[in-house]
Parts: C-alpha cells; sequence; structure tokens
C-alpha cells in the first residue's frame, strides 16, 4: 500500500543520502556478479558480502555515516532479485542508476514492526532510521501492522512509503457473472458487454508541451542547470501520464472484480510482443519506427499491469483465454475468416453477416471462454474440438 511522504527539505537530504548508500552497495554486488566468468572461483554470497560491508564501514568514514539497516537490506534484495533470476521468473540484475533508482527498504527486527502512527484524519507519520519521523498522507487505512516498508524517490521529485501489506480481495457478487475483456491499443480494454475502456493519457496541449520539452532537453549541455531544469519538468509530465493510468487500472480492475464472479482474459506474451526490431548489424529490421511506436502503444495502455491487479483483487477468479482467432470468429456462429473483420473497429461476418464492434466481438468469444484452432474448429476451454477435422488444403 503506498502513500505519498511529505519529508522537510533537512529530511529529504538524508533520504537522499539513504538512497545512494542503496545504489551504491547493489551496484557493488552487482559488479561482483559481473565480474565472475567460467573457471573462476564462485562470487561472494549474502553472509561474505554482508561482512564485506561491516569491513568497508570500518574503512570509508561516509558509508559508516549512513544507516546499516538500509545497507544490509541492499544486499538481502540484491539476494533475493539473483534468487528470482536463477529461479527463471526475473531477468538478472542490472545497475541503478542515480535520478531513477532512488529509494531504499527499511525491515523490521524479527518479530517486530516499525512505528506508524496516525496525526489526524489525512496526515500519518513513519519512523524512518538516521531520518525520525517523517509524515505522510493517510489516504485509506492499514490493514495491519507494517514489518516493512520501501521508500522511493520519482522522477519527479515526489517521495512515497509503500507498505508491505496485502489488502483483502474484492469480493464478487455471487450470481455467477462472467466477464471477457479483451486488450487493445486504439481500445485499451474492451467488454463482453459492450463497454469501451480508454486509457487516459496526456491531453492535446500536455502532449505539446512534451515535445517541446523534449527538443529543448536535445539541445542542452549535459551537466548544465538548464538541462537539470528540463528533465524536471518532462519528469512532472509524465509522472502525470504513469498516474492517470494507474488510477485508471485500480479502478477499472475493482470495478470488475466486484460486478463479475469470473472474469476471462486473453493469454498475451507481452514481453514477446514488445520485443525490438531493429535486428543487428548483419541483419538489421525493418519496418523499426513503426514496431517502436507500437511498443510504446502497448505499454501505454497497461495491459499488464491491468491483468495483476485483477489477479490481486479477484484472486482465483481470473481465467487466461488463448487469443488465436479470437478477434477473426464469429460470435453468433463460429465462422473464422480473416475478411470477417473488416477495420479496426467493424466487425462483419462474412457467413451468416452478424454485425459488432471488432473488439467487443473478440471479448464475447473470451467471455465465451473458446479458442479456435488453426484449421478453424471452435474448441471450448480446457476442452477438445468437438468439430471434425477439417481436409488439410492442397498445395498445389
Amino acid at each position: 500500500m503506498r502513500f505519498r511522504l511529505q519529508p522537510t527539505p533537512t529530511q529529504e537530504q538524508v533520504l537522499l543520502e539513504h538512497c545512494t548508500h542503496a545504489r551504491y552497495v547493489w551496484n557493488l554486488a552487482c559488479e561482483q556478479q559481473k565480474h565472475w566468468r567460467p573457471g573462476r572461483a564462485s562470487t561472494p554470497g549474502h553472509a561474505e558480502q554482508s561482512r564485506q560491508l561491516t569491513e568497508a564501514r570500518k574503512a570509508f568514514g561516509w558509508l559508516a555515516a549512513g544507516s546499516q539497516t538500509v545497507q544490509q537490506q541492499a544486499l538481502r534484495d540484491f539476494a533475493q532479485a539473483m534468487a528470482n533470476f536463477f529461479a527463471g521468473t526475473h531477468r538478472r540484475p542490472t545497475w541503478r542508476k542515480a535520478g531513477v533508482h532512488e529509494g531504499f527498504r527499511i525491515v523490521g527486527r524479527r518479530g517486530s514492526h516499525w512505528d506508524v502512527r496516525r496525526l489526524s484524519r489525512k496526515v500519518g507519520e513513519v519512523r524512518i532510521p538516521k531520518v525520525g519521523w517523517v509524515r505522510f498522507r493517510w489516504s485509506r487505512q492499514l490493514p495491519g501492522e507494517a514489518r516493512s516498508f520501501r521508500v522511493n524517490r520519482d522522477r519527479a521529485g515526489r517521495w512515497h512509503v509503500a507498505f508491505a501489506l496485502i489488502p483483502p480481495p474484492v469480493s464478487g457478487p455471487g450470481t455467477d457473472a462472467v466477464i471477457g475483456v479483451d486488450r487493445g491499443v486504439a481500445v485499451s480494454a474492451a467488454l463482453s458487454t459492450g463497454e469501451l475502456l480508454r486509457v487516459p493519457g496526456l491531453r492535446e496541449t500536455e502532449a505539446g508541451r512534451l515535445v517541446r520539452l523534449q527538443r529543448r532537453l536535445a539541445r542542452a549541455r549535459r551537466g548544465s542547470n538548464r538541462r537539470r531544469r528540463v528533465k524536471a519538468a518532462i519528469g512532472r509530465l509524465k509522472a502525470r501520464e504513469v498516474d492517470r493510468r494507474r488510477d485508471w487500472v485500480e479502478r477499472t480492475s475493482t470495478d470488475l472484480a466486484r460486478r463479475f464472479d469470473l472474469i476471462r482474459v486473453e493469454d498475451l506474451k507481452i514481453r514477446n510482443m514488445v520485443r525490438s526490431a531493429r535486428g543487428t548489424i548483419h541483419a538489421p529490421g525493418s519496418n523499426v519506427q513503426a514496431k517502436a511506436g507500437l511498443n510504446r502503444s502497448i505499454h501505454a495502455a497497461g495491459w499488464g499491469r491491468l491483468v495483476q491487479r485483477l489477479e490481486d483483487k479477484a484472486t482465483g477468479r481470473v481465467e487466461k483465454v488463448a487469443s488465436v482467432y479470437t478477434s477473426q470468429t464469429c460470435n453468433a456462429c463460429g465462422h473464422c475468416a480473416a475478411d470477417n473483420r473488416e477495420s479496426q473497429a467493424v466487425f462483419r461476418c462474412r457467413a451468416c453477416g452478424h454485425t459488432d464492434n471488432a473488439d467487443v466481438n473478440a471479448a464475447k468469444n473470451i467471455a465465451a471462454g473458446r479458442a479456435v484452432t488453426a484449421r478453424g474448429a471452435l474448441q471450448p476451454l480446457g476442452g477438445a474440438a468437438n468439430r471434425e477435422p477439417q481436409p488439410a488444403l492442397s498445395s498445389a
């Protein structure tokens, strides 16, 4: 659960030092991993790195002046990141950069939790080592006691504190209602009920200002105050766009979890879909600029975050359906053909004449839990095709 942190200027300087120390320790651990080669001794584990950190704190006064809790937790986070990498669930940990990765985590002692207190209806305080009590905006009720929390600073210069608390799941209506969700670029989420939902992005004037700021940034000299001010202005615009997308995802996922007992979505491999098309020097890609624009649009639509929040709020009530041919199959008669989809928004079946919005038609197929085989046969979710196999096409 994340809240807006409101540190004083003096507290902000100490928080930035904590971020610097955590990033320094993380990057040292990352460098040790990068240095390893086959045939060399294994890289130091978490216990050995903790011992090295203790020696470094004795040797360097600026490191000893920081919080040992912050620095030790950076090593624990790196060890967990490496464990996730070797388990195949996450990518390899990479370097952290100043101005981009500004944050640290605080974990309480075994069997205890860190102090959090409420001052008024909208103001609370959290105690941070070496900083003291820092105020934050109490925008919602904490469901329990937090044993750990993370403090971070975004590119717009705003501070946030995120407590390691899992809110209770959203209860369904209990009516066995089923909904299908088709994710797209022009329409962020089309529902089988006919609703078309779009992520609110930057307004036209804001988008124009962003372009002008990016041009000014390209002309600014590196390290200059002008470049720093322009980057801060760009960060504020980007943060506004991210905030709107996150708010839309939270509202949409909560609404769907409350209205429907079963939510079916496409099983999309988003990481594969947004891969770059640049290719290599010897085999350069084609339509690179268009593919890059499509990748940005997919990220801006919030596909992955929407499904993740649905799984968090509607635990056990989200099913992923194969997305093949859902946009080319008629929901009324089951006829599958590429010509059925006349355009991005218009679907007209060539067999029965059924007309519908293309995204809504796909969402209805997803709600029915049906996939389509390569030969055009409808297949229910989790079952085999009921139709007879189609004859193979002649190669002549």
